[in-house]
């Protein structure tokens, strides 16, 4: 590299003054430091995940207001540049191909700092950038990505900007700040004619470093930026207040990845202590998302900007979350559970499959004296049942890496006659194994059974409905009829239907009810792409008959329509026979949230059936159809809903049997692999007529061999 001559600062004393004279109070010598990447530029420098391509530095010595020389090295890059970094740089892809890999760069970076600071007088030097996307966002990841150790220099620096508004607290705010405006402010003169990309910028930082020292200097260059080296685990407590501002949800993450793989993809970023809270499914497996806390406001809106950054070759998606979720998952009251996590700097293991009889002297055998648990049995915690019941999981504690490493080798190990299952696991994950074995009864309920609405939706090919895709999940039906505008006045009575997912949360989708196909169109044209909490929200028109497809499970897709994955008799092909609806069998306590009137059974007329949508009794939205077809115990299920079943299998049905009503059900789709205890697993508690198997009849073709499991079987 071939460095220009030392620039003289201006304005300021001479640098080159007399030695002997009394040097002044200040900081020790200031690195300043420029980069860029091959990618976007100023404040969007590392949110496209491109590397770095160019550093250029100085030091000053604020003491004696003396510099050193101002040193320029690219860096080889392997990506191509894009046009924005190619316009200001005047750089080519031959020029970045010759240039030194990133840690050849940095160790002439530590010897040529290094000389050039003895030269100043010597002493403990600290790094000065414009803002902290260079380190924070583009050297930290991008060394953490190439496995590359970064010098101690590396985790602490002074923001020149921040320094600024501390002595000029009536400018714009920090973050919002340039090189160019604060010279502006200051009102030096730059040199205009500097077409060297990265020299202007150093040459101009030095100037307002060198202004603000000749100010009021005691708060200037004392309180130094911190990057962490380490993520530190620990508890939360379900008490504590975590500002919303300070929050992300991660989604996408590999579901092997540990709270130190979410830490590493945020490096360069400060997590607050145990902010790291990977989210467990309903089964306690993790579901590829994540809680993270940080420390600031600042570094969660530099987060943000990770968005579709990589972990391997998975793409995380980064948006922002609230406070009370991250209580929510990492929160936990339980004082056993504070105990098991006081022990600070541990690595954590979580054992899973364990037999109900296994205690501390076997899972410690289990392990083995080559990797001992921390403080022995104390160092276990198992989970188990409110009513003390053990459910096979347990966690471990280890004092280093090295031993849980090879405690990890006992993945799939032997106990027994179970294996045992061994991962990385997290104080968060801790806190919701136990909270959700705490909170949970022991038989899950379902939801109320989905009932006929007392307001049928009227039958029609028309297109008067309008359907609005990619709601955000918050969305109300206030904010649908002011997202409508002068629209929401067409609305039919009762014309709003929210659909939920199969867990009983918004799907994003809602269907309206208009008066009219013309005002239909005309809101669909006004409010297609329309904004609504930072979302833009597709609004089609489509025809009732659509909408009661989706809304009772079926799909509708720009490909045409699927049918619910078990069609209602009102949307079954004429081929199917009709039947009588028989009384609905529900129980005492369910009957009493119900008017008396959604109880009864819609008449069935053949030849003019009447579409029916199902909704949850207390509420209002429509769910899809899921839960509808198996409804939670005690409430037996009915021939509504259901296919007729052939002459043939009624033929060989019990009489005792058919004599009860709503005692047959006919499945369909089953897989040829499918056995009796499959079939029976579907329908758990409920009660079946007989005692043994005899109760599944199957229904197939009479040619095929014993050996061919049929497709449908009909349940007694």
């Amino acid at each position: 590299m071939t460095p220009p001559p030392p620039q003289p600062p201006s304005p300021g004393p001479n640098p080159a003054a007399d030695s002997a004279a009394e040097p002044r109070s200040g900081p020790g010598p200031l690195v300043v430091l420029f980069g860029a990447t091959a990618g976007a530029l100023g404040s969007d420098l590392g949110s496209d995940e491109t590397d770095l391509i160019l550093l250029v530095w100085q030091v000053v010595e604020p003491r004696s207001r003396q510099v050193g020389t101002l040193h320029k090295s690219l860096v080889r890059a392997e990506a191509a540049l894009s046009p924005q970094c190619r316009e200001a740089s005047g750089l080519s892809a031959d020029s970045l191909a010759r240039a030194e890999p990133l840690d050849k760069v940095l160790q002439q970076f530590s010897q040529l700092v290094s000389g050039d600071v003895a030269l100043l007088g010597g002493g403990p030097y600290m790094l000065c950038t414009d803002g902290q996307q260079l380190l924070r966002q583009v050297l930290h990841p991008e060394a953490s990505r190439k496995n590359l150790p970064l010098p101690d220099i590396f985790f602490s620096f002074y923001d020149l900007r921040r320094e600024f508004h501390v002595q000029h607290p009536g400018t714009c705010p920090a973050r919002d700040l340039t090189v160019a405006s604060m010279a502006q402010d200051l009102g030096l003169e730059t040199d205009a004619t500097e077409d060297d990309f990265g020299v202007w910028e150093v040459k101009t930082m030095v100037a307002v470093i060198l202004h603000l020292l000749e100010g009021p200097g005691g708060q200037l260059f004392s309180k130094p930026e911190v990057v962490k080296q380490k993520y530190e685990t620990g508890p939360c407590s379900k008490a504590e207040v975590v500002d919303s501002e300070t929050v992300v949800r991660a989604r996408g993450l590999p579901w092997q990845s540990s709270d130190q793989d979410v830490a590493r993809f945020f490096k360069g970023l400060n997590i607050a202590r145990g902010g790291v809270a990977l989210c467990l499914n309903a089964q306690g497996r993790r579901n590829g998302e994540a809680l993270i806390r940080f420390v600031d406001s600042e570094q969660r809106d530099l987060a943000l900007r990770r968005h579709k950054h990589h972990m391997g070759v998975r793409y995380i998606e980064v948006y922002k979350a609230t406070g009370e979720e991250f209580v929510k998952i990492a929160g936990g009251t339980s004082l056993e559970v504070a105990r098991f996590l006081s022990r600070e700097d541990q690595v954590i293991l979580r054992l899973r499959g364990l037999p109900f009889s296994a205690g501390p002297a076997d899972v410690l055998g289990f392990l083995g004296p080559e990797c001992p648990v921390t403080g022995g049995a104390d160092g276990l915690l198992f989970v188990r049942h409110p009513d003390g019941r053990p459910t096979g999981d347990a966690f471990a504690l280890f004092a280093c890496e090295e031993l849980a490493q090879a405690a990890l080798r006992r993945h799939k190990g032997m106990l027994g006659k179970r294996y045992i299952e061994l991962f990385r696991s997290t104080a968060a994950e801790v806190q919701q194994v136990l909270n959700r074995y705490a909170s949970t009864p022991l038989l899950p309920t379902l939801n109320a059974p989905l009932l006929p609405i007392p307001f049928p939706l009227a039958a029609g090919t028309g297109r008067d409905c309008v359907r609005l895709r990619g709601l955000p999940y918050t969305a109300t039906i206030e904010d649908i009829l002011s997202f409508l505008g002068e629209a929401a006045a067409d609305i039919r009575p009762h014309g709003v239907h929210m659909v939920l997912n199969q867990q009983g949360r918004p799907s994003g989708d809602a269907f309206i009810q208009m008066t009219s196909a013309e005002r239909a169109l005309a809101a669909a044209q006004r409010c297609h792409k329309k904004m609504m909490k930072e979302r833009y929200v597709e609004v089609v028109p489509c025809s009732t008959e659509e909408m009661s497809r989706v809304l009772m499970g079926g799909t509708l897709g720009r490909s045409g329509m699927s049918p619910p994955p078990c069609k209602l008799p009102c949307l079954s092909p004429p081929a199917y026979a009709t039947f009588q609806a028989t009384p609905a069998l529900i129980p005492t306590e369910t009957a009493a949230l119900y008017p008396s009137s959604a109880l009864l059974p819609a008449p069935r007329v053949p030849g003019a059936p009447t579409p029916v949508a199902y909704y949850p009794g207390p509420a209002t939205q429509f769910y899809m159809n899921y839960t509808a077809y198996y409804p939670s115990p005690p409430v037996s299920p009915t021939t509504l809903g259901y296919l007729t079943t052939p002459s043939a299998a009624l033929a060989s049905a019990p009489t005792s049997v058919l004599s009860q009503p709503g005692a047959l059900v006919r499945m369909q789709g089953i897989p040829y692999t499918a056995g009796m205890k499959d079939l029976l697993s579907v329908f758990q508690a409920y009660q079946l007529a007989p005692d043994d198997y005899t109760s599944l009849i199957p229904v197939g073709d009479p040619s095929r061999t014993v050996l061919q499991a049929p497709k449908e079987w009909v349940c007694l």
